[in-house]
This record gives structure tokens, C-alpha cells and sequence, in this order.
């Protein structure tokens, strides 16, 4: 398979990397477009009218032997400046991450790592949004051996389907995994849960007069119940959330047809 990979740490991220040496041993054809730095909190968004500069990812490149790029852009700009604007052949499957950090319920809608991803499925191809818990015991090197399992079992069961549609996961890998009677690490389907935060805004007035605020808070969830992503985590189950990119209120449409 042909396997582009960004994220929003940057490309010098270890996850990044976990998920390209796993993937090139598996002899995967493995591209990688990921912003130069760290873009955490972009979402879907896209910069526009600003150029972009582009540079080679030199030490991937030198290390494992495959194409990489550093935009200086958001992840979305990563992703659809490789497939718009580089790529001779379409990319079976885009992944991004493996994140820093859980992108969970509600949260993945500020997430970078989902944006790329989504980017991904807007040009119709497979993609993965893969992140993993801040304080978790588990290596970014096992969690992409897992994660290259479970792609590969998807990939597999899609190319043989009789309506092969692309899929769009995310998937959150937990701080300790539950093993299954088989010994394994086990995968649960399920909804995004719901997540704000206590005390989100941190305030701090300088000498001078000017005040800043700076986003933190501790996390408050008002929906962790069974199966949300939450749930699944904090039961030590690798998270996957399907998702779509659609978002229409089909409910509000039938109730104003109806009138």
C-alpha cells in the first residue's frame, strides 16, 4: 500500500516516526507530509493567499529511504498541498499521528491530527487519526505496530467488500492496555463522548498593563458513558470512532419537509 503520513507535532515528532518505521517493515510504500513544527489545536484549517514553503525531510528521508516533506503550513495544508500539488500517484491510505495526547469526544474538533486526516477523506482515500494518552505506559513504537495490524485487517476486509467505501477513523490508543482472553490488546467501537473543562482560560496581567489569557483547564467529561471513546479508554481499550464529514441535520430537514 501506498501510506502517506502527517500529524500536527511536527515532523520531527517520535510518533510520526513509530508509524513510518512500522510501516516501511511491513514494505509499505511510505510518504510523509507533515508541518514543520508544531500545529496542535488547527483543526481543519487552511491557510489561504499565504505562501508555503517547502523543504525536504532530509533525516526520513536519509533514515528509512522514502519521500518526505516539511510545509510550513497547518496539518490540512500538509495533506492537501502533497495530494494536490506533488503527488504522482494517489496514496491507498492517509494516517496521521501517532499524537501526543488523547483526541477524544468533543475534542476532536480543535484536533490537527483529525483535520489532516479529514483532509485525507475529502480527496475520497482511507484515513486514520491516531493519538494516544499523554501519560500512557505504552511505547510509540508499540502502538504503531498495533495500529499497522488493525490498517492492514481494514484495508484487507475493504478491498474485498462489495461496496468498498472509504473509511474515516479515530482511533486512541489508552495509558495501559486490558488484554483480551487471547492475550491481546482489544479494540472497541464506539461514539464520541462529550468534554469541556473547568477554569479553561488562565489570566495574567504583566507589568505593563497587558493581559493575556492562555488556554489550560482541567478536564471536566459530561458524557464518558459506555461506548464513548472515553469509556473505552479509561478501560484500557484501544478507541476507535467512525467518523464522517457531513454535517447536515437530516432530522431538521424531514421536520421542515413535514410542515
Amino acid at each position: 500500500m501506498r501510506i502517506l503520513i502527517s500529524n500536527d507535532d511536527g515532523i520531527q515528532a517520535k510518533g510520526l516516526e513509530a508509524l513510518v518505521k512500522a510501516f516501511c517493515a511491513r514494505k509499505h510504500t511510505v510518504i510523509v507530509s507533515a508541518p514543520a513544527r508544531q500545529q496542535s489545536g488547527m483543526a481543519h484549517a487552511l491557510n489561504v493567499g499565504r505562501p508555503l514553503e517547502l523543504v525536504r525531510g532530509e533525516e526520513l528521508a536519509a533514515k528509512y529511504g522514502i519521500e518526505a516533506w516539511a510545509v510550513d503550513g497547518t496539518p490540512t495544508d500538509s495533506v492537501k498541498l502533497y495530494l494536490e500539488a506533488l503527488a504522482e500517484e494517489k496514496p491507498d491510505v492517509v494516517v496521521s499521528g501517532i499524537n501526543h495526547g488523547a483526541n477524544l469526544a468533543t475534542d476532536i474538533l480543535y484536533s490537527g491530527t483529525v483535520g489532516a486526516a479529514m483532509e485525507g477523506m475529502l480527496h475520497d482515500i482511507a484515513s486514520f487519526a491516531v493519538s494516544m494518552d499523554v501519560d500512557s505506559t505504552i511505547s510509540y513504537e508499540e502502538a504503531a505496530e498495533e495500529f499497522a495490524t488493525i490498517l492492514e485487517r481494514v484495508m484487507t476486509a475493504q478491498k474485498a467488500s462489495d461496496e468498498p467505501r472509504p473509511v474515516f477513523w479515530n482511533v486512541n490508543f489508552p495509558r495501559a492496555y486490558t488484554l483480551g482472553d487471547d492475550g491481546r490488546p482489544q479494540v472497541v467501537f464506539g461514539r464520541q463522548g462529550k468534554r469541556d473543562y473547568h477554569n479553561a482560560f488562565q489570566k495574567q496581567e504583566r507589568t505593563d498593563g497587558r493581559i493575556f489569557y492562555t488556554v489550560a483547564g482541567e478536564i471536566f467529561d459530561t458524557d464518558k458513558s459506555e461506548p464513548t471513546d472515553i469509556y473505552a479508554v479509561e478501560h484500557g481499550y484501544i478507541a476507535v470512532t467512525p467518523l464522517m464529514v457531513d454535517l447536515t441535520d437530516y432530522v431538521a430537514i424531514e421536520k421542515l419537509l413535514d410542515r
